[in-house]
This record gives C-alpha cells, structure tokens and sequence, in this order.
C-alpha cells in the first residue's frame, strides 16, 4: 500500500472537500506553488487516489478484471465420433474467458466491476461488450483492434462429454502490450482489487506485478492453464493472491527448481516462499487450500450434482474476490468461492443464471467449516 506523503495528503482533503477546486486555489491556501500542487495532483492519479481530470474521486470499493474476452463453441457428439467424416453434433454458444466471466460474476453478486481486454472489430466483440454492460460491467477500457479477429474457442467433446479435442485462436491477446499499462494505469489504479488471467503476455503480466509494489490495489491472478502460468515470474512478490490447481502450481514451482509437490498444501507453501502473499490450490472434489505467511487452512468442497462443469473455477474466483471485497479473510471468502462454483456445475451455463447475492445467501447452509491446519 502507497502511502501519502503530508503534502499529498493534504492536496487530497482538500480535493475530497471540495471536488471542483483549481489548481491554483489549492497552491495558495497551502502556501505551495501551481507547479507543484500539479505534481502531487499527478502522483495522486497514479497512485489511484483521484481519478484525473475533473479531480473524480474513486468508488469506495470496485473491481477491476483483466484478460481473456472469448466467443466458446461447444460440439457435443450424439454418438461415437468416426473420424474423417462428418458427425451429427449438438452446439452451444457462449461468451467465455476466464477474466469476462470472473467480471460477470462479480457483477451479479453486486461488485461494481470493470473489465479490461482486447477485442476484433467484428461483430462478436459487439455482442460480447453489449452483454457485458446489460450486467452494468464498464468497458470503457475494452481496446478494438483491426489486427485480429476477437478470440474464440471451440470444444469437440464426444457422446459423454468429455473433451476430445479443444481449438483456440487467443492471438488477438498478444497485442496487449506493456505500454497498454500506461493507458489503463488510472483505472487500475484507482481499484480496490485487480483480477488478472495469464492470457496476457508474459512481460505484460511482469511489468503489472512490479508496478503493483507502489500501488494500493490488491492484484489476484488465475493461472488458466500449465502454459500459461509459465508467464508469471519466479520473484511473485506483489502478488497478493494467486489462484491455480496442483498441476499448475507444479508447473511454475519446477521451473523455480522446487517440485513437483504431490500435495497442495505443499504446493501452496511453495508458492508463500516464493512471494505471493496468498496462494488458493484447488483440487476439484478435495476442496481448495488457501495458504499464507500464517498457515494453511482446507477447505471442503461443497457437495453438488453437476450438470456442466465450464465455468466452475471462474466462479469460485469471483465467490472469493466477492468476500475479500467485503473485508473477510481469504480461508473465510475460499469457502463463498467453493459454494458458487458448486452451484455453477449444477447449470448448463458458464455463468449461473440465477446468480445474486439472495441466490448465494439461500445455499449458505450447504457450506461447510474451514479446517485450519
């Protein structure tokens, strides 16, 4: 957390009593020159205290989300695939990516949430950004590129459901470079809390850590997958949680030469030492466990009957990030993510439809208590 220096710290209270003060105002009543008040007025955007022009003043409590932003096709085969020919499937459409649906989650348990990424010029980027502002997401910050399609993904599963071959174009996420930052800093900045995926490219993601050290968000990043959490780097102080499964925890501690663990709480240790401040491992039907510099707690799984099981992990994010917004500790907003990602499985859609605060406050009796090891 950035702390204010006393003239700051003054420049602020008077911005805060009084939103539509000048520059020059401000200089005279504390007796410092224009020049100055403007570097503090200055320091104080990029430090997320004010907002820019206009002095607005941030929102007591707001989520920013950044990274993937993807059109999923899902085929599902009505009997046994035969290759090399053509095959009678049953299709979905959904919008997907792990950041857009964290958003959307968020939104629906009443966060005010932001989402930031990189779309085409093309008709399904339309779509997308207007589903994600009727749920009272602000994609103001969303960048449409001519350069690349808006991505997409689509799932071949077989007659079971089970995932016989996945297709994805993300290449449009590689255009958002680090000098993207710069253009979005104001607005990350003033966030209570930053969610990043790791489609974003490696030396993005690198360069969002070593600037969160002089911020005063809170930074979370999903893992997304074994390859993509090879992005993040060895040094993870800035971090302050970092969510992933055992195989991708595995996946970034071998490279930092200190695995393969066969346990998550070994793993989630590792993963302190290495800097983050928490690290959730999940472990699907085992629960999730949430480490930090204090300990390690378990938390069980919540008991579902799953139809669907896209979309789940992405829940469970939001759950917790929901939780620490409201100041809860991160063992504590684990189990609020374990709940919603239970009830997600039991939809057919990426995003529970019938998700809001009443719907979760409904299902707290299928929770059950942290273990604190």
């Amino acid at each position: 957390m950035s702390e204010l220096a006393p003239q700051e710290a003054a420049v602020l209270k008077m911005v805060q009593e009084n939103p539509f003060i000048g520059q020059q105002d401000i200089a005279d009543a504390l007796g410092l020159a224009r020049s100055t008040v403007a570097a503090h007025i200055m320091s104080l955007v990029q430090k997320g205290f004010i907002l820019g022009r206009g002095y607005v003043l941030p929102e007591a409590s707001r989520a920013v989300c950044m990274g993937g932003a993807v059109f999923d096709r899902k085929y599902r085969a009505r009997q046994a695939l035969v290759p090399e020919t053509s095959n009678p499937v049953d299709g979905m459409r959904s919008f997907g990516g792990v950041a857009r649906n964290v958003a959307e989650n968020l939104a629906l348990l009443g966060v005010s949430t932001s989402f930031i990424s990189m779309v085409g010029s093309d008709e399904t980027a339309a779509a997308l950004l207007a589903h994600l502002r009727q749920c009272g997401i602000d994609v103001s910050q969303v960048v449409t590129s001519a350069e690349k399609p808006t991505a997409e993904y689509a799932a071949i599963l077989d007659e079971k459901g089970d995932l016989v071959m996945g297709l994805a174009d993300m290449g449009i996420f590689d255009l958002f470079r680090p000098e993207q930052l710069d253009r979005v800093w104001p607005h990350l900045a003033s966030a209570s809390l930053v969610f990043c995926d790791c489609n974003l490219p490696q030396e993005t993601l690198r360069l969002l850590i070593e600037r969160r050290r002089d911020a005063r968000f809170r930074l979370a990043f999903d893992a997304v997958s074994t390859h993509k959490v090879m992005r993040l780097p060895d040094d993870l102080r800035g971090v302050d949680y970092l969510f992933m499964n055992l195989d991708e925890a595995n996946a970034l501690l071998k490279r930092q030469g200190k695995g393969p663990f066969d346990h998550a709480e070994a793993a989630a240790s590792a993963l302190i030492e290495a800097g983050a401040a928490h690290a959730i491992v999940t472990r699907g039907p085992q629960g999730v466990v949430v480490a930090n510099a204090q300990g390690v707690a378990h938390v069980e799984a919540v008991t579902a009957h799953p139809v669907e099981m896209t979309g789940a992990g992405d829940a469970m994010i939001a759950g917790t990030l929901s939780r620490l917004l409201a100041g809860e500790a991160a063992a504590d907003a684990a189990r609020i993510g374990a709940l919603l990602g239970a009830l997600t499985t039991e939809s057919a859609a990426s995003v529970h439809p019938e998700l809001s605060p009443r719907f979760v406050e409904a299902n707290m009796h299928r929770l059950k208590p942290v273990e604190r090891m």
